[in-house]
């Protein structure tokens, strides 16, 4: 028998207080980059119940965070091997409560502009899209808001 789609939850926040799952690498590590944002709703207000998973897909590393008070979220990373023909990136996935399905983001590196350039997944969009999807620079670390609807939203793949 089928059922119809979940409309509310799952909540994240239950499930994600038990153990810390955001280090890729460890924080001392000489490679160790932070990678922090802010996931928002359409009306720029914080999501503060949803989960960020982030994929480094040639080393098949992943971690995941759940939003914080503020909507935050917080990973140690390290850059990853690029893919064949692409610039290097990080997958990101949303899970939040209303969304039947996660979504599918990427971000790229801000030090990387030769390889963002020729890369075949950025040159498909235009410009101020390319732009919401390269992490900035913030203070010693890289700065990566996810928006998921609205004047500023970010560019979703299909998964």
């Amino acid at each position: 028998m089928k059922t119809p789609s979940q409309t509310v939850g799952p909540f994240y926040s239950i499930g994600l207080t038990r153990r810390s799952e955001n280090e890729l690498v460890p924080a001392g590590d000489p490679a160790a980059i932070v990678l922090r944002g802010t996931l928002f709703d359409g009306d720029g207000a914080p999501i503060v119940d949803g989960m960020i998973e982030v994929w480094q897909p040639v080393e098949r590393l992943w971690g995941r965070c759940g939003t914080h008070p503020a909507g935050e979220f917080t990973f140690v990373v390290s850059k990853p091997a690029a893919p064949a023909g692409e610039a290097p990136h990080l997958d990101v996935y949303v899970f939040a409560r209303g969304l039947l399905k996660h979504q599918r983001t990427r971000v790229y590196f801000p030090d990387e502009a030769d390889a963002n350039a020729a890369d075949p997944v950025l040159a498909g969009l235009d410009e101020a899209d390319r732009a919401l999807l390269v992490a900035e620079r913030d203070d010693g670390a890289l700065r990566f808001d996810i928006h998921m609807q609205g004047l500023h939203e970010t560019v979703f793949f299909s998964t």
